[in-house]
């Protein structure tokens, strides 16, 4: 078969393009890469060309980010396998066939047109449907409503917003719809926010991510008795949340009572290709119109997503945009066409199914899991899987939390809800960064709040998710779950130890997921708020520090970068080892040794103003009283060198010294005399904290011992203590000031005394550890 030269390079350009971008470990010097990433600044195009090579090169350049550090989790790029190749194989074929002659190019529009629409209807199970083809997935519905309001307004073509404003259009979408969707729609169509009706979902029966199909019906019946038009409606088989799927059956048929246009969409769609469908999304194939978005679901990158619908009348098709007379608009479904052949019918629906199968072994094992509440819409086939952490309460505990709900509700569940939000908050970005090819990700519901969602069918083909790594999902859940609940369970307790221990300021801050957050007061002595609050972010901040530097499992931290309260510590996750007591006692003894030694240094430098000052004024005493005792003579220049050099003055020195330990000033006179710099007194001890517990070996701090305290024998401790005793019994050792006995023989003669007697003492501890041993060491010490 002869085969285009052309279409031959164009194929052999794309795989070396695709290689070159794909290589991440780079093939030229470090002056060329930072050459190349100097280029991200815009510039003048340059006067010479450059090779292909190049540009593909400064393309790789840009798009690894050297000069960002980035983590592996944001530099993750999509998998784009063979079958992505073909979709943007089809990007460089649109761009070459759209330059064919006019009839060439319409017939090979209308044929790729053609069989794209029919292997989409045949897979999704939409008899007799038309297809458009567009690149933002709400383009779609845009395009459809333009075609109802041509349908329901017959002199819309020739008298525009004449004829809605005599009877003004609604559209109806679920409350759980995208967000700002009705906004994008109004807004795209020239109509006012009142023409878009939100309908809340059920409160009382049923999924509460579901339309609520009877207050829909009341909602309509108003909207007709008012002089408007029921015009569409918006429903989901697949919320963009929880991926719960509306009652499209019971909707269908109050669409078709008032003559309503029904458009479907959502992520569970995707399922109409397998064997097994659930009747629920089954009847979306009896819809008016639905979008399906190809490029997500299988993995495909750059293809257009789709929007089948079912309409008579061709005209108004192409007045609302549907159709187009130009074939080069035609050419969007070429990369699906190609994508479509290359997977072929049977890796299409492989795919989907994978996607099904991931979702449930995730929800199969979350069912043996406690503290894990699911929000499935199916327990067999859901394929989006919303669950969240969430610590159900014991018998004891639910009667003590329903009688404190019933005096304050409202703060207690609020509180309880932003805890947890917290918590779930954490727990999603701790999962995703632990396992980035499972793709979950955190969403925000109305009801359940803060959850982790697992859409395999958005992010499975994407990112290359298998069996395994839905496995080490669960591993890692297992592992934080011990966590949270620890961590959950030692909250209250931490914040009673910290509001019982003086010092210390507790700080309710719910959006912090951790064990808490804590302040050490700084007692002010009148200081002004200015230096007050210095004087507490040195504490806290040296506070941090310092308990950072104790090697604990334990997370320290100044909080979140923005929201988060100033000067203070916040704790992190904990485990159930934690010793809360040894905890806050460690933080509350750091805190006062650090403001201890402030003061001091304070203190100190007060007093050494003092003393240079009053040492100065008495200097200054010291030489008037010279000036007198020498005389007036002596001060004159001259005279006063004849008169020392035949009658030298003898003056001892006087200057002062600052003794710190007392804080007063002292002569020097004694300095002089003695050629030697007196001691002084012994000053005070530095103030230091009783931080350390006694700890076995490889114990860190903060940890409960796993060991008893009766592991220890009452012998062994009985032996500890007479050991003590004995030490202390003994006679001190004699100061070298103490005076000694003049002769050598009675010293000698006593050493060899305390070595018996010391010798006779071991033994008797090695034979015998009783109290009556305590006083025979005591009636041998005072012999001695």
């Amino acid at each position: 078969k002869m085969v285009d030269p052309t279409l031959a390079e164009m194929g052999k350009n794309l795989n070396e393009a695709m290689k070159m971008l794909e290589d991440n470990q780079r093939k030229v010097e470090e002056e060329n890469e930072k050459k190349y990433a100097r280029k991200d600044i815009p510039g003048p195009l340059q006067g010479s060309g450059q090779d292909m090579v190049s540009i593909l090169q400064l393309v790789q350049n840009l798009m690894h980010g050297e000069d960002e550090e980035e983590t592996s989790q944001s530099y993750r790029l999509q998998n784009v396998g063979e079958q992505g190749h073909m979709a943007l194989l089809g990007h460089s074929l649109a761009a070459y066939i759209s330059v064919l002659d006019r009839e060439r190019l319409r017939k090979l529009t209308t044929r790729i047109l053609s069989d794209t629409t029919l292997w989409l209807c045949r897979l999704f199970r939409y008899e007799n449907g038309s297809a458009y083809y567009h690149e933002d997935d709400r383009e779609g519905l845009l395009k459809i409503c333009r075609l109802v309001i041509h349908t329901r307004y017959e002199d819309y073509t020739v008298e525009g917003f004449n004829v809605l404003y005599a009877k003004q259009p609604v559209i109806y979408i679920s409350s759980a719809a995208r967000t700002g969707l009705g906004q994008a729609l109004c807004n795209q169509l020239g109509l006012p926010l009142s023409c878009m009706c939100r309908v809340p979902c059920n409160t009382m029966f049923g999924s509460q991510h579901q339309m609520d199909v009877a207050l829909l019906d009341r909602l309509i019946k108003d909207d007709v008795e008012s002089g408007k038009l029921p015009l569409l409606l918006v429903a989901n088989a697949g919320t963009p949340g929880a991926g719960h799927t509306d009652k499209l059956g019971r909707l269908k048929e109050l669409c078709e009572q008032y003559n309503m246009w029904l458009h479907v969409e959502g992520v569970n769609l995707a399922t109409l290709a397998l064997g097994y469908v659930s009747s629920s999304v089954l009847a979306a194939t009896k819809c008016d119109s639905m979008t399906l978005t190809l490029g997500s679901w299988l993995g495909l990158p750059a293809v257009p997503a789709v929007t089948l619908y079912r309409h008579e009348d061709p005209s108004l098709s192409l007045a609302a945009g549907l159709t187009s007379s130009q074939p080069v608009e035609k050419l969007r479904a070429l990369p699906l066409w190609l994508s479509l052949q290359y997977l072929g019918h049977d890796g299409i629906v492989e795919r989907i199914k994978h996607a099904s199968q991931l979702s449930q072994r995730l929800l199969e094992n979350l069912k043996n899991l406690d503290f894990i509440k699911t929000s499935v819409e199916d327990e067999l086939s859901s394929p989006v899987v919303v669950f969240k952490f969430f610590q159900e309460y014991s018998n004891r505990d639910q009667t003590s939390h329903a009688a404190q709900a019933s005096t304050i509700q409202h703060p207690i569940i609020s509180n309880e809800r932003h805890v947890y939000d917290t918590f779930n908050q954490w727990l999603g970005e701790q999962l995703a960064q632990l396992v980035p090819a499972s793709g979950v990700d955190v969403v925000e519901l109305e009801d359940e709040g803060t959850c982790v969602r697992f859409s395999p069918l958005m992010t499975s083909a994407v990112l290359g998710t298998e069996i395994q790594d839905v496995d080490q999902l669960v591993d890692c859940l297992k592992m934080k779950i011990s966590v949270l609940t620890s961590t959950l369970q030692l909250r209250e307790e931490f914040e009673q130890e910290v509001r019982r221990t003086v010092g210390l300021l507790y700080i309710e801050d719910l959006s912090w997921p951790g064990l808490g957050v804590v302040r050490y007061n700084y007692h002010s002595d009148g200081k002004n708020d200015d230096k007050q609050e210095k004087e507490l972010e040195k504490i806290n901040t040296e506070l941090l520090k310092k308990l950072n530097d104790l090697e604990s499992d334990l997370t320290f931290s100044l909080g979140p970068e923005f929201g988060g309260q100033k000067n203070c510590v916040y704790i992190g996750m904990v485990t159930e080892d934690l010793d809360v007591s040894e905890l806050v006692e460690t933080i509350a003894a750091t805190g006062r040794e650090i403001e201890e030694n402030s003061r001091l240094l304070e203190n100190m430098t007060e007093v050494v103003r003092k003393g240079i000052q009053e040492a100065q004024l008495q200097l200054q005493k010291v030489n008037e009283e010279r000036l007198l005792e020498e005389g007036v003579l002596r001060q004159i220049p001259v005279v006063g060198s004849v008169l020392n050099w035949f009658s030298p003055f003898q003056a001892s020195p006087k200057g002062r010294t600052f003794n710190l330990t007392a804080g007063s000033l002292e002569s020097t006179e004694s300095t002089y005399v003695s050629k030697a710099q007196g001691t002084g007194t012994t000053p005070p001890p530095t103030p230091t904290s009783s931080l350390a517990k006694q700890r076995l070996p490889g114990q860190k701090p903060f940890k409960r011992s796993l060991r008893s305290s009766d592991a220890f024998s009452e012998t062994s401790s009985v032996s500890h203590c007479d050991d003590l005793e004995k030490m202390e019994q003994r006679p001190p050792t004699l100061s070298p000031g103490q005076e000694q006995e003049p002769l050598e023989t009675e010293k000698t003669e006593e050493q060899k005394e305390v070595a018996q007697a010391t010798k006779a003492d071991a033994e008797d501890i090695q034979s015998d550890k009783s109290p009556r041993d305590c006083t025979k060491v005591e009636e041998q010490e005072s012999q001695r």
